[in-house]
């Protein structure tokens, strides 16, 4: 805190009891006395303790902690689940339901974890996107209420007051031109009917340039497109929320800003908390590459490797059925040959967009839709799995589990279901051990590499390709 490490950003909080504000570590703002300062796991934690969010430093918006996308016992999956809304659609009882535990049992992991329950865990999460669209938007306040999740006009007030001590108008009125780096704000006003400017932060460095190289590969055509000049490229998707449709669009950003610029624009803005926990995934935000860095240092084949790219991500899924079914349609198939087909179905099986944009012209297609497609038994037969639970893969899915139940679908190969498990369920300890990216007799051994295996294959797949710094074209 003292030295305003950005590195711990996320990770920590820390409030001053004499102010009655929290922070995040790397707060510009003058270094409050010792005596006075008490630290929290989270920001909601902060906010539990009676703390308003420091209107300087932006705590609420700094990138989750990357232990929550590690770890795979309950209290990651419930933060995972959280993150995805659904305590503002479900309750605690869904919450718990999904997670199969007592709702006292989660409320009392929670809180010893985190130092916050499930209620205001999502409440901070609330609060953060209510400020986001207060300062993006010229939507009222009462949409703005019930798009982030607020029960009542009532209740968003109240909790606007006691996060920002501020009202949602003063908070409106004092909407900063240009957010700070690690923030997440606008970049200029907008409509609703023209998306909502966000810049979604990160911590450490970001290797974007490999991150928009890997979703080019593996583009799926009609769902999702890759436009521009490599530095200037844009990536759009569209995604199948719970209330509607919605297209995601990310600038490609290289510099280390801090920050990757978004656009989202949704029918329905109560999917707008979920949308944003989709992009976050799908581009590894969350992720600590100070921790995939010191834990390769000493590995003779990683360490040059990291050194030549870093902040180098493992990319998840906006929608991790879709992950999963393309896999098993294209896992034996050449590449041309596989994006062909899936395009076939995407036109075949898909949801027509009511609006095509560009190269976006479908939703892909549902589990339930595909259940009884003219398409592959893999595909079928995963797509059932899919359609009646059999295979989990929600945010707070069990790992173990859904890998078990992935590889009981008939003719998916251990390969297809760990790496359905690396990026659908965003395991970052995920070893794929018959790529023929991984050499054939690595020293020291891969579990070495542990707990971020997913990224030393992401490395190793980087080299492969050659898409280094030294060998990109310009």
């Amino acid at each position: 805190m003292r030295s305003r490490d950005a590195r711990f950003d996320g990770e920590f909080f820390f409030a001053v009891s004499t102010t009655g504000i929290y922070c995040r570590p790397s707060c510009p703002a003058t270094t409050p006395k010792r005596e006075n300062v008490s630290f929290y796991p989270s920001a909601a934690a902060a906010q539990a303790a009676g703390y308003r969010a420091c209107r300087r430093c932006r705590p609420d918006a700094v990138p989750g902690s990357a232990a929550w996308n590690a770890r795979a016992d309950m209290v990651g999956r419930a933060m995972r689940l959280i993150s995805d809304g659904v305590v503002d659609e479900e309750g605690v009882p869904g919450l718990a339901r999904r997670l199969g535990y007592s709702a006292r049992q989660v409320q009392r992991q929670l809180v010893a974890e985190v130092g916050a329950g499930p209620l205001a865990l999502a409440r901070a999460q609330r609060a953060h996107a209510a400020r986001v669209l207060l300062q993006t938007t010229g939507l009222s306040a009462a949409d703005i209420a019930f798009a982030a999740g607020f029960a009542s006009i009532r209740q968003f007030n109240d909790t606007i007051r006691e996060v920002y001590a501020a009202t949602p108008t003063q908070l409106r009125r004092n909407a900063p031109a240009a957010p700070s780096p690690a923030g997440s704000g606008p970049a200029a006003l907008a409509s609703p009917s023209g998306g909502i400017p966000l810049r979604l932060a990160y911590r450490g460095p970001y290797a974007s340039a490999q991150v928009f190289d890997y979703l080019q590969r593996h583009a799926v055509p009609g769902v999702e497109e890759v436009t521009g000049a490599i530095g200037r490229r844009v990536y759009r998707r569209t995604l199948r929320l719970t209330h509607g449709a919605g297209i995601a669009e990310v600038n490609e950003r290289p510099g280390g800003a801090g920050w990757l610029d978004c656009v989202l624009d949704l029918s329905d803005l109560r999917d707008f908390t979920a949308a944003i926990g989709r992009v976050r995934r799908l581009f590894d935000l969350d992720a600590d590459p100070y921790a995939v860095a010191e834990s390769f240092a000493a590995d003779p084949l990683l360490a040059p490797l990291c050194a030549a790219e870093p902040g180098l991500r493992a990319p998840g899924a906006a929608d991790p059925a879709e992950l999963a079914l393309i896999t098993a349609h294209d896992s034996a198939l050449p590449p041309a040959e596989a994006r062909r087909r899936i395009h076939a179905l995407v036109t075949e099986y898909g949801e027509p967009l009511t609006a095509p944009r560009g190269g976006l012209t479908h939703l892909f297609p549902t589990p339930q839709a595909l259940a009884d497609a003219d398409v592959s038994p893999l595909v079928r037969d995963l797509a059932r799995a899919l359609a009646d639970g059999t295979v989990l893969l929600d945010a707070g899915a069990d790992r173990d589990a859904a890998e078990q139940a992935l590889r009981a679908i008939p003719g998916l190969t251990p390969c297809a279901a760990r790496y359905i498990r690396m990026r659908a369920l965003g395991d970052p300890d995920v070893l794929l051990e018959d790529d023929p990216a991984l050499p054939a007799d690595p020293s020291p051994s891969p579990d070495a590499w542990r707990p971020w295996r997913s990224y030393a294959m992401h490395h190793l797949w980087s080299q492969r390709t050659g898409h280094t710094p030294q060998t990109r074209r310009p």
